[in-house]
């Protein structure tokens, strides 16, 4: 489990296609500090498994399941991806529940600035519209975020600049994808009054 607060922006060193699968290698010196083959980091919100670490940099395997469903099919040497460890027992719970099970890809769809803040429009995928309101909490790119506005096929986030600076939404441009990972207590709920 993580909070979707970004630790750190990492750098992918490396991607390595296997018969149905990638291995990443994924320049990271904070969050390899401690990691240790069989921990969870997640990977701009997908949550990955720690096959390596050495030098500040960590391995992992990605399964077709997680191509299929998320962005890391289209990273090349360079991508920089925001970062976060699993959650420890007794630390605080800054974000949100995130579970690094990406829901969808979105895209970057405008940016408009102001003196403050800046406020990012995505796409929204039809089948998650019904887990998306405004004041709720969002995961893009791992990032919990509150969403600031809902409409038809699209979600809005208004981002100060710790956030811009801190994590990779800085850097985004219109056209670019980002992997979304609604509330999960929304799912529940869902499920229970269908109940």
């Amino acid at each position: 489990m993580f909070t979707g607060l970004v630790e750190e922006i990492g750098e992918v060193e490396q991607l390595v296609q296997l018969d149905d699968a990638v291995r990443i290698a994924v320049r990271a010196p904070k969050v390899t500090e401690d990691a240790a083959p069989g921990d969870s980091i997640a990977v701009d919100g997908v949550c990955l498994t720690v096959v390596d670490n050495q030098a500040g940099t960590f391995t992992a395997d990605v399964m077709r399941e997680t191509l299929d469903r998320s962005r890391l099919g289209s990273y090349t040497r360079g991508s920089r991806v925001n970062l976060e460890r699993a959650l420890a027992a007794g630390q605080r719970m800054g974000g949100h529940i995130v579970q690094g099970h990406v829901d969808g890809v979105a895209e970057l769809l405008t940016r408009t600035p102001s003196e403050h803040w800046e406020v990012l429009r995505f796409t929204l995928p039809q089948q998650l519209e019904r887990y998306v309101v405004e004041k709720g909490s969002i995961a893009v790119n791992g990032t919990s975020l509150t969403v600031s506005a809902v409409g038809q096929g699209y979600f809005e986030v208004s981002l100060i600049p710790t956030t811009l600076r801190e994590t990779t939404a800085g850097v985004l441009a219109p056209g670019d994808p980002v992997n979304l990972e609604v509330d999960i207590v929304a799912k529940y709920v869902e499920k229970m009054v269908r109940g």
